[in-house]
C-alpha cells in the first residue's frame, strides 16, 4: 500500500472559516475523508501546524518511508530557507500546493523559496490541487 502524508501549514486549520472567497468553505478536516475515499488502497495521512519547526519534524519522520509528501507550507512558502533545505534532504517526492492561485494574488506571494526543491508545484485549483498532487505522487 502507498503512503503519503499531506502536511499543512500556518492558518490552514482556519480553512472553510478563513477568506472563504480565496480559500472556499469547506474545512480540510471534512475534504479529507472524500479523498481518501477516493484512494482506498492508498494511506493518506494529514498533518497540520502554524510552527515552521514541526512541520519540518514532520517532513523528516515520513520522508525517509513514505511514497510522497503533498505540502502546502502557507505563508512559509515564501519565508522558509529551512523548509527548502529540509526537502531536499528527503528520499521521496514533495510536491507544492497552493489552494488559490498564487499568480493572481499579492506580489509577494508570487515568489516561492520551496519550488526549487519540490518535485512539482500545483496552484489554483481549491482543494482539488491535493488530488491533483496524490495522482502526481502515484504516476510515478
Amino acid at each position: 500500500m502507498k503512503k503519503i502524508q499531506i502536511i499543512n501549514g500556518p492558518n490552514l486549520n482556519l480553512l472553510g472559516k478563513r477568506e472563504p472567497g480565496i480559500y472556499g468553505s469547506s474545512s480540510f478536516d471534512e475534504y479529507l475523508p472524500k479523498l481518501q475515499a477516493k484512494y482506498p488502497d492508498v494511506e493518506i495521512d494529514y498533518y497540520q501546524s502554524n510552527i515552521e519547526g514541526e512541520l519540518i519534524n514532520k517532513m523528516q519522520e515520513v520522508g525517509f518511508a513514505y511514497d510522497g509528501i503533498v505540502l502546502n507550507a502557507g505563508a512559509y512558502t515564501h519565508t522558509s530557507v529551512a523548509l527548502q533545505d529540509c526537502i531536499r534532504s528527503l528520499n521521496c517526492p514533495v510536491i507544492e500546493v497552493h489552494i488559490s492561485n498564487v499568480h493572481q494574488r499579492e506580489e509577494f506571494r508570487h515568489k516561492s523559496l520551496i519550488s526549487c526543491a519540490c518535485r512539482g508545484v500545483i496552484c489554483g485549483f481549491g482543494l482539488d490541487s491535493y488530488r491533483l498532487a496524490i495522482e502526481a505522487i502515484l504516476s510515478e
